[in-house]
């Protein structure tokens, strides 16, 4: 039994890509993706949705500025297409209420630093990596983690550390992250939730 995967998007897509090309290895397990949702319309990450021939929407907060009606909104196009469970790949929102408490333990994050260091709200896309740099950390990495209503605040599924090089800059880091830590955990937390999913460990 599949399990359908909605990943959720803002940017470039690079972990949507990351989920992808596991998903073609068959290294998601019994995770499906089945839609991409990009909260912003000009996302390149619905780019590679396309070309991977997977559904993709826009839902975003001028279509929805009251945040109770995103939720609400984003529940709604999450059943409609049947998702089983939900993976944040670069996504800047915040997960709403109705969509938690539906979801409950099926959402996972990914986050570019070893929570809990560099986490919570404020740290998000190259923050994360100006200041590690700043408190002159030696080894970084990154989280992957389920969501609850805490931001960074859910129980950790993975992480993988990487090591700080003395020329780094925030961009150097921030590669060498995600090249050896996020494309890698990120696909391998989608699918230990999704088997659970698919082998009925989850109501």
């Amino acid at each position: 039994m599949l399990t359908r995967v909605a990943v959720l998007v803002s940017g470039g897509g690079t972990n949507l890509q990351a989920l992808i090309d596991a998903q073609a290895a068959g290294r998601l397990g019994s995770g499906k993706i089945a839609l991409v949702i990009s909260n912003r319309k000009a996302a390149y990450a619905l780019e590679r949705a396309k070309n991977a021939g997977i559904e993709r929407a826009v839902l975003s907060k001028y279509m929805k500025p009251d945040p109770d009606d995103y939720d609400a909104a984003l529940l709604d196009m999450l059943r409609a297409h049947g998702i089983d469970m939900i993976a944040l790949a670069g996504f800047l929102g915040i997960i709403g209420p109705k969509v938690l408490a539906a979801y409950e333990g099926r959402i996972v994050n990914i986050h570019p630093a070893l929570i809990p260091s560099f986490c919570g709200m404020g740290y998000y896309g190259l923050r994360v990596h100006e200041a590690a740099l700043a408190r002159g950390v030696k080894v970084t990495g990154a989280t992957a983690h389920l969501v609850n209503g805490e931001v960074d605040g859910g129980p950790i599924l993975l992480q993988k550390a990487v090591e700080v090089q003395p020329d780094d800059t925030p961009e150097t880091l921030q590669r060498r992250v995600m090249e050896q830590a996020e494309w890698e955990i990120l696909p391998r937390a989608v699918r230990m939730i999704s088997d659970q999913i698919s082998n009925g460990r989850m109501n």
